[in-house]
C-alpha cells in the first residue's frame, strides 16, 4: 500500500487538477445518466414499453 505522503501528494493533485479544469469541460466528459428503471430492474420496463407502444397489434383473447 501506498505510504501515506503518496496518498496525500496524489488526492491534492486529484484535487488540483478538479479545480483548475473549467466546468464546461468537466460536463462535457460526463456519461448521460441511464433510466433508473432500467437500472434497478433491467430489461423488463424496455420490454414492456416496447410491447405497449406496438401500434395496431392487439392481443387475441
Amino acid at each position: 500500500m501506498a505510504s501515506g505522503d503518496e496518498l496525500v501528494k496524489y488526492i491534492t493533485e486529484r484535487v488540483v487538477t478538479f479545480i483548475e479544469t473549467p466546468k464546461e469541460e468537466r460536463l462535457r466528459h460526463t456519461k448521460p445518466r441511464e433510466p433508473w428503471g432500467e437500472k434497478w430492474f433491467g430489461m423488463i420496463p424496455l420490454g414492456l414499453t416496447l410491447m405497449k407502444r406496438q401500434p395496431g397489434k392487439k392481443k387475441k383473447i
